[in-house]
């Protein structure tokens, strides 16, 4: 059972697929710390060693990962919500930020529809 950064790793996946639990770490950047480390990205998680799990996290304590990363990218968002600039006022306004259609899409950011009241016809 390997803890890495406060992750429990699988241990049924291969090493270089288990580091991508982390947050930070996919998967060039899992074969990467693997290789660095000397550990063969094809074993098993639960096939490691103490000392292999040592070097893996030696290895991740390299990269910014998890809460640190996740607060890097907050603190990003934040800024640009703060000076108004086009991704923040479309963060603020709960649009997607990178350009995509939303007249047929974008239902993940945009949620349900909302229902507009009913405006009767004028009369003849």
């Amino acid at each position: 059972m390997a803890r890495i950064k406060n992750i429990e790793l699988p241990s049924e996946k291969h090493v270089c697929i288990g580091l991508t639990a982390i947050y930070g770490i996919g998967r060039s950047l899992a074969r990467q710390i693997c290789e660095a480390a000397g550990v063969e990205s094809s074993k098993k998680v639960k096939d490691l060693t103490d000392d292999e799990i040592a070097k893996l996290r030696k290895e991740v304590d390299n990269h910014l990962v998890e809460g640190d990363l996740r607060r890097e990218v907050s603190m990003n968002i934040k800024g640009k919500m703060e000076i108004n600039c086009y991704q923040g006022v479309r963060h603020k306004k709960g649009l997607p930020v990178r350009g995509q259609r939303t007249n047929r899409n974008a239902h993940t950011r945009k949620g349900k529809g909302k229902v507009v009241a009913n405006k009767k016809k004028a009369g003849k």
